[in-house]
Order: structure tokens, then sequence, then C-alpha cells
């Protein structure tokens, strides 16, 4: 029996896609070249380092999602966060998630251990990628370095099949920025 191209299977499970679940991430960069990351330790992901993050709730733009999660997450309040990257996470056994990632190179507060997450600082070329998801070492050093991307994800059981990304266009890119601030965001077109 034939096995299907992951790079296919990814169009084709893209074909009318919708997201179960929309979340956010956020990466906070320091003075130092360094970005402030979590041990998640309940929830989707827990074990794994990451950004702080979360799901929407009603109501809730993006990016003011992704600020409440790092100050509920770590203690700090991300200040003017950018928007990054918007990406599609398909996997073919569990939800689909629409993720916005953002970055904020200001913040203010005490950085705090919480029943959710054990916060750190790690020197930017220091980033444990082998504890965090597989998809993570192909954008995150891109957009650390100021690139907004968009990007396809497709797993199995959290193991990363297949992925393409791209950078934003201007026009593309003021778009996504608006819907990340918006209480109803859309699905961009993806072609």
């Amino acid at each position: 029996m034939e096995t299907e191209d992951p790079q296919a299977l990814l169009e084709r499970q893209l074909a009318d896609w919708q997201p179960d679940l929309i979340g956010t991430l956020m990466f906070l960069t320091g003075d130092d070249d360094d970005v402030l990351l979590i041990r998640k330790k309940r929830g989707h992901g827990a074990g794994k380092i990451n950004g702080p993050g979360g799901k929407l709730d009603a109501g809730e733009s993006p990016a003011q999602c992704a600020v409440r999660e790092t100050f509920e997450e770590t203690g700090i309040e991300a200040l003017d966060p950018q928007l990054a990257a918007i990406m599609r996470f398909v996997d073919l056994e569990d939800d689909d998630w629409l993720g916005y990632v953002f970055v904020a190179p200001r913040h203010r507060g005490h950085l705090r251990e919480t029943a959710e997450a054990v916060p750190a600082w790690f020197a930017i070329d220091r980033i444990p990628f082998e504890e965090m998801w597989d998809d993570d070492r192909y954008w995150l050093p891109r957009i650390l370095a100021g690139e907004v991307l968009k990007g396809d994800f497709l797993f199995r059981g959290g193991i990363l099949l297949a992925h393409r990304l791209c950078p934003l266009g201007l026009e593309e890119a003021s778009r996504a920025n608006e819907q990340a601030n918006s209480a109803n965001p859309e699905l961009l077109s993806w072609d």
C-alpha cells in the first residue's frame, strides 16, 4: 500500500479548512538577545517549552489574548506586541488550531512561576528546540529576526509530517495585523 506524500496530504487537509480552536503565542525579547519561554505544566503542550499563550476568550482579540495569557503564565505584561506570524496547525489525530504569534520587545512586571508554567529567559542562540514542538525550529528564529510569516503545519499525534512557510507581503501583513486586533478574526486567504 502506497502512502500519501505528506505535502499533498497537507494540501488536501487544508481544502475548506476551518480551525477547531484559535490561539496565541507571545515571545518577549530582552535587551541581551534573549527570549522568554515557558515550560507548560498542564493543558495543550504540557511538558513542552514554548512561548506563553493560549485560547481566546469570548469577545477577545488575538492580541488581547496573547497579552492576558502571557501575564497569567509569567507575571510579565507585554507592551505593544507586534504580530509576527499567523499559522494553521492541522493535526490528523487532534484539534486544528489557527495560531497568532506575537513578539514584544517591551514589557514590564516580575517574572514568576504559575500553576500553568515555569518561565525562564533563554539566549536566542540557545533556544532548546529539542524540548519544543517540532515546527518551532523552522519559524521561531525567523520571527525573532524580524520576519512576519504565514505557515501551515501538518501533525499526526504531535509529530510534524509536513510544513510550509512564507513571508507575508506588506498588504497581507497589514490585513493580518487588523485581524489580530479584532475580536472577530477571520481567516486570511492562503493563496
